[in-house]
């Protein structure tokens, strides 16, 4: 085992609130076994009913496996907050924090904050699920979630977390596999996927998630990509893949290879669409360097590929090229106008043309 550790936290968010944290001790690093919730990692395991104020629970260790402070409600599936009912999709129970997120890991002498805007999901019923990735300095790791704004005029708005897993990553390889200079091509390696839920797991970009949870990748700018399993969606092959929610340079996902000046490398890569009512004129825009190419693909949202290539010459003296992908449109499924999707990206290969 590695003295430092890729791991990838997955958090399941809905809607509620309160201002408060609520925190986990991980088992050492070097002794977990398999990837997965966290000890009582979707809150099944719920405070005694001497413990809970309704719903509030009473007691900084009330809930089991936790360390809880402040108010932290323990909400059930369908529970009414403010007119609104709330259906806890995996499980039947979740702890409500906050209008605001944060989460917060701490190993050994250091701590790395991450924050994200939870999604106002008042037309939907469903969740979303998140993935952080952090690396560990020591064998335990400390996972912490905290609300520290709130709304004091809306107690009960906020995020709901359903459920917490981690995964372990392996470090990016450091030689080629069947001469294909990407790392983790077809994106087989990536975050935890909850089982039982099926709006894939969104993956923030570098300016907030330095250690990617897809490893090799960097997810540039603005915007979150998607992780989808072939268990919910059509993949083009293998197991997973990645959706391209945004259209432009705001929802990019990166390479950086390395190159020899002045060669010819193969660009070949898969394009379509998940199975998901996305439905229109899809366009996937590449560079490598200065060169570039759009790919169109017509989307009839039931699944399906293209395939696309091209031919490119290394200019960087720097003997590296960054090979980038983005949706040149945006597109929403056609069931629900709020929710974001688009092209799926996958087999991605960068081989040298003799």
């Amino acid at each position: 085992m590695a003295s430092f550790n890729y791991l990838c936290v997955v958090i399941l968010l809905m809607m509620i609130n309160s201002r408060s944290y609520v925190a986990a001790q991980l088992a050492p690093v070097s002794v977990i076994s398999t990837d997965g919730l966290l000890p009582n990692g979707n809150f099944e395991q719920g405070p005694n009913p001497s413990d809970l104020k309704k719903i509030t629970i009473v007691g900084k260790y009330s809930l089991p496996k936790w360390v809880k402070k402040g108010l932290v409600r323990y909400v059930s599936g369908g529970h009414k907050r403010v007119g609104f009912t709330f259906n806890v999709t995996r499980g039947v129970h979740a702890v409500s924090l906050g209008q605001d997120t944060f989460i917060r890991v701490t190993y050994g002498s250091n701590t790395a904050d991450f924050a994200f805007p939870s999604k106002p999901l008042y037309l939907s019923d469903k969740a979303d699920t998140f993935a952080w990735g952090f690396q560990t300095a020591a064998s335990t790791a400390y996972v912490l979630f905290s609300n520290p704004t709130g709304h004091p005029k809306y107690p009960a708005c906020g995020p709901l977390i359903q459920a917490v897993a981690i995964k372990e990553l392996p470090p990016p390889p450091t030689t080629t596999i069947d001469n294909n200079l990407i790392q983790n091509g077809n994106f087989e390696i990536g975050p935890y996927t909850l089982e039982n839920f099926t709006t894939g797991v969104y993956i923030h970009p570098y300016t907030l998630n330095p250690v990617s949870p897809l490893p090799g990748w960097i997810i540039e700018s603005r915007y979150t990509i998607r992780y989808i399993n072939s268990k919910d969606f059509f993949i083009p092959s293998g197991s997973s893949a990645v959706e391209l929610l945004v259209g432009g340079k705001e929802n990019a996902i990166a390479q950086v290879i390395g190159t020899t000046p002045k060669m010819y490398y193969n660009l070949t890569y898969t394009i379509g669409d998940a199975n998901n009512g996305c439905i229109g004129s899809m366009e996937v825009q590449a560079s490598a360097d200065k060169e570039t190419i759009k790919v169109k693909y017509e989307s009839q949202g039931k699944g399906g590929v293209t395939h696309a290539s091209f031919r490119f010459q290394a200019v960087s003296l720097s003997f590296t090229t960054r090979i980038s992908f983005w949706s040149v449109f945006y597109h929403n499924t056609v069931d629900d106008p709020n929710r974001f999707c688009g092209p799926v990206l996958d087999n991605v290969r960068v081989v040298l043309d003799p």
